[in-house]
């Protein structure tokens, strides 16, 4: 998306300053240019800080590279064209209570932003892999140093067929947008006694489109639950977004397109082999 020209004079002006996780505008902006500024800084992941030791928008990631790459192009990346909103905390303890992490568990985290599930997971002792889309969240995973192994792919890309081992537990984020596509995706990868925890948008309990449906009717085969979260759950990540909680055990011979029922499926390939 194009940065609007009042917002690059504000980003480009020698008293902004661009640092590390910040950026910090120490003057006044006209209400309007101030309005576009925040949009902007909060559509690439900062959030305003008005206290008075920071007066800033914070970033989950070491912001300056990425800004001085964005106003050298004067455009920038939403993080909603990525559906990227950070898990809160208080989300993420509700994730962890229902996922019964005991210590050396693996855990398979799909969309792993900037590690906001990755890192209380291994401190409850999971063993935990994770992929991430987004090159700068990858940059920050490998800082954090709290996964066994981090994949820089997009989630959907990924095989479960080259997955050697299923997973004890799947928490996942998705993005909100295809959020039943990469939780039926990440059914693939979950041990066939596996559990699988997601948050997604309220939307899943009530559309009427075919996959919706038919996802619903999957998790009520399997007697999943989705559980409603607060609504300002999101509000810490900036967005005004109704979710719940969606949590389902597998079992062996389940309803689940689990990875040990895709690994016992004919290869679709093979039907083409000549003898």
């Amino acid at each position: 998306m194009e940065i609007p020209s009042g917002v690059y004079d504000v980003l480009t002006d020698e008293r902004t300053v661009i640092a590390g996780d910040r950026v910090q505008i120490p003057f006044e902006l006209d209400s309007a240019v101030y309005k576009q500024v925040n949009k902007m800084l909060k559509e690439i992941g900062g959030r305003w800080d008005g206290r008075t030791a920071v007066r800033a928008h914070v970033f989950p990631f070491e912001v300056e590279a990425f800004m001085r790459a964005c106003l050298a192009t004067r455009e920038f990346p939403t993080r909603y064209e990525q559906g990227w909103y950070p898990t809160p905390p208080r989300v993420v303890d509700e994730m962890l209570a229902h996922a019964g992490i005991s210590e050396g568990m693996s855990v398979l985290e799909p969309s792993a932003g900037t590690g906001s599930i990755v890192g209380p997971a291994a401190e409850c002792g999971a063993v935990v892999d994770c992929v991430e889309i987004d090159e700068r969240r990858v940059a920050v995973l490998r800082e954090q140093d709290a996964a066994r192994r981090i994949v820089h792919a997009d989630f959907l890309d990924l095989d479960p067929l080259d997955c050697p081992h299923g997973y004890s537990r799947v928490l996942m984020n998705p993005p909100f947008a295809a959020a039943v596509q990469h939780v039926k995706h990440a059914l693939g990868f979950l041990d066939d006694d596996g559990t699988l925890v997601a948050v997604m948008p309220e939307s899943v309990m009530w559309h009427s489109d075919r996959a919706t449906v038919e996802f619903r009717e999957l998790i009520a085969l399997a007697e999943g639950t989705f559980a409603p979260l607060p609504d300002d759950s999101f509000a810490p990540s900036g967005a005004n977004v109704r979710t719940v909680l969606l949590v389902v055990d597998a079992e062996a011979g389940g309803p689940l397109p689990t990875h040990g029922w895709h690994h016992s499926q004919p290869r679709q390939l093979d039907l083409f082999i000549t003898p």
